[in-house]
């Protein structure tokens, strides 16, 4: 006997080794998918009504940062679950019947849901629009005709939540709830880009595909209040900072492995000695501590209904968030050099996935332009007051 033990990797670990492969092949990440699901990750958000434990906005955050140490496709692909479960939680929209059915195969099975609503004319519905999707009434429901990009996910989703307009001579917009496995699905375009090659985020065409009639949810006339509001939703998009600063942590974990064990033969110790490594280490950790404190401690805030934590204040963390981790990925970088840019370096996939961070629906000109709209709103608001 002895009392020594010995420390088990975390299933999750897994994961990261997969997304070497996945990367370069670009193929769905089901293995990771099922991993992440035996572990309840996929589920975390599932109201406590539903039998879920009902986790908020900092575990969704601590959910996705790990995974997007991970990997970060598959961290993207997870979000767009947990953010459709904490919306249901917060406040039910679904068909009660349908979404029962959802959550009970949820426990059983890995289930993926997303959203598809970006459109290849329209661009993304964050800076309105109405989509061309078209939604036409049928004897028993819907058909639903329409191509959409951007669907994360899309080879492995079991449920397309569909923004669309009615073919009604007033036309109303809604979101059809569309099975993955329905007749009429194609996956028209292929995600090819730079990172997150594993996020399956591809273009689909719907081709008449029927809906029951019932399996719709939040219909009603086109007009500002259907459009994607950006402030009420800002605060669903601090997990998804999260995500990308576990990508430069993973970066900065490869940044710091490189230095302790490069040696070069005219120094004689690791260049982790240096002042010039020890001083970007410094700045890289600056800039990622500071973002996680904003995230997480907007996350907290926002569990706690923190009348005082804004909206923009969450739109403002994220956008500093996107900054401070793409720069501390460029730091590291740009200090290893050429080594720092070479195929099957960790970090090169790092660089590379974290460049996704802002293209993110509200990007960073949006979001700035509605904090800067709230800032002075106050201000004039003050003057007001002042001069009155």
């Amino acid at each position: 006997m002895t009392n020594e033990t010995t420390e088990r990797p975390e299933p999750t670990a897994r994961i990261a080794e997969l997304a070497v492969e996945y990367d370069r092949s670009a193929a769905f990440p089901a293995e990771s998918l099922r991993i992440a699901h035996e572990a309840g990750l996929l589920t975390a958000t599932i109201g406590e009504r539903y039998g879920g434990r009902g986790g908020g906005v900092e575990e969704s955050a601590r959910i996705l940062h790990s995974l997007g140490r991970l990997d970060p496709s598959v961290a993207l692909i997870t979000a767009m679950t947990l953010n459709t479960h904490a919306r249901q939680a917060a406040q039910p929209h679904w068909p009660q019947e349908l979404y029962a059915r959802v959550v009970k195969e949820s426990f059983e099975l890995p289930v993926l849901i997303n959203h598809a609503r970006v459109e290849p004319e329209l661009g993304s519905p964050a800076r309105g629009g109405l989509p061309a999707t078209r939604a036409r009434r049928t004897a028993d429901g819907w058909a639903v005709s329409g191509t959409k990009r951007f669907v994360t996910g899309a080879e492995g989703l079991d449920w397309f939540l569909v923004w669309a307009h009615t073919d009604e001579p007033e036309p109303r917009v809604g979101t059809f709830l569309v099975p993955g496995g329905s007749p009429g699905i194609e996956i028209t375009g292929r995600w090819d880009q730079l990172g997150l090659r594993a996020s399956g985020s591809h273009d689909v065409t719907f081709h008449e595909v029927e809906v029951p009639y019932e399996h719709v949810i939040g219909i009603g006339p086109y007009g500002p209040a259907a459009e994607q509001d950006n402030r009420a939703g800002a605060a669903l998009h601090v997990p998804l900072a999260a995500l990308y600063l576990g990508v430069a942590r993973a970066a900065q974990a490869y940044f710091h492995t490189f230095a302790n064990t490069r040696v070069p033969a005219n120094l004689g110790h690791p260049v982790a000695r240096t002042e010039r490594f020890r001083r970007t280490a410094g700045e890289i950790e600056v800039l990622l501590a500071t973002a996680e404190q904003l995230v997480f401690g907007g996350a907290v805030k926002l569990d706690a209904d923190d009348p005082s934590y804004t909206p923009e204040q969450a739109l403002g963390a994220r956008v500093l968030a996107d900054r401070h981790g793409l720069r501390a990925v460029e730091l590291a970088v740009r200090l290893l050099g050429n080594p720092g840019l070479a195929r099957g370096n960790p970090l090169e996939r790092h660089f590379r996935d974290i460049q996704c961070a802002p293209v993110h629906a509200p990007q960073e000109d949006v979001s700035l332009v509605a904090i800067g709209t709230k800032a002075l709103a106050a201000e004039a608001l003050g003057t007001k007051a002042l001069t009155s």
